[in-house]
């Protein structure tokens, strides 16, 4: 299956045509010698799926497709069933045909957060580094943007995405399955979002480098990460893990964070909100099968990781390439 072609058409007719000098070979030595083992069983998921039409699509106070009473209850049932055979499912929720897809994460709260702070995405060309499976590319292009981009390497995320997008059918939203790494300096998108992505780099300067080389000159990084307090001179480099993940390397102050940004050449940066990680954001359900945030967090003292660290605090900054 060409999950691609759709892709490169497009992008040939508008200003991201460059980036068919790399990506299509990208994308193929991908297809050939990286997939998952669990690939193919994923692939059967996603075929599998009915084939349903609906009038009903709302991505501007959700990601709703669909009603109930659009398909029978042994569709239902099917669509249920293979829809939990790609779990776990981090990032949502979703609502097809009235099956609530109740990811471990609530996305809508941090959109909520910060969709008034942002400029407005009508007619954007819009990347989001680090997607998931695509939750905020959906509300990016009910927001108005003209195309939507997001990367993630991980490959369930890609067929999660895959079985959203095989129902709305938007091939204006769009996710590919490489990292930051493998992205050349577009220098092409007006809003660029990197979101939970930044303290998972080993080297943070080399990252916001890398997110600016891929805005237009103007245009907007929106950027959230873990920190914590202190003045612009800390950062917290935890040890083997910090609520119980293996790769997180930087969590720097706010002021730090602002900092960095200016020293790469950002202006007008601004701090536009920061939240401490509440248990109804972030928690177990049964479309995950695994820990979530309860388990991470110390049982006697909840401000404190299961390390001892201070517990997960969020912060967004809105800056000016």
């Amino acid at each position: 299956m060409n999950y691609f072609a759709n892709f490169y058409q497009q992008i040939a007719k508008n200003h991201l045509y460059h980036w068919l000098e790399t990506l299509p070979a990208e994308l193929a030595r991908w297809q050939k010698e990286d997939l998952h083992g669990e690939f193919k069983h994923w692939q059967k998921t996603l075929e599998a799926l009915p084939k349903t039409h609906s009038k009903t699509l709302d991505l501007t106070h959700s990601v709703t497709f669909g009603s109930r009473t659009e398909i029978s209850d042994g569709e239902y049932k099917r669509l249920e069933s293979l829809l939990k055979k790609l779990k776990p499912w981090r990032k949502g929720p979703y609502h097809i045909h009235g099956l609530h897809i109740d990811t471990e994460w609530r996305s809508d709260f941090k959109w909520q957060r910060l969709q008034h702070e942002i400029s407005d995405l009508t007619d954007r060309y819009v990347l989001d580094i680090g997607c998931g499976s695509g939750y905020h590319l959906w509300r990016m292009r009910g927001a108005g943007a003209k195309f939507v981009v997001g990367i993630d390497p991980t490959q369930l995320f890609f067929m999660q995405f895959q079985a959203i997008q095989h129902f709305i059918q938007d091939h204006k939203v769009n996710l590919l399955p490489i990292g930051v790494e493998q992205l050349p300096a577009l220098k092409a998108f007006d809003t660029v979002f990197a979101m939970g992505v930044l303290y998972h780099r080993r080297s943070p300067i080399d990252f916001i480098y890398q997110l600016k080389a891929q805005l237009v000159k103007g245009g907007e990084l929106v950027l959230e990460t873990l920190v914590v307090d202190g003045d612009k001179n800390t950062v917290l480099v935890p040890g083997e893990r910090y609520a119980k993940m293996r790769n997180v390397w930087f969590l720097p102050s706010t002021d730090a964070m602002c900092a960095w940004l200016e020293r790469c050449g950002f202006s007008e940066i601004k701090l536009v909100n920061t939240d401490i990680t509440a248990f109804e954001e972030q928690r177990k359900t049964s479309w995950i099968d695994t820990e979530s945030l309860q388990d991470f967090l110390d049982p006697n003292d909840t401000s404190k990781t299961i390390e001892g660290y201070p517990a997960p605090k969020r912060a967004i900054f809105i800056a000016k390439a």
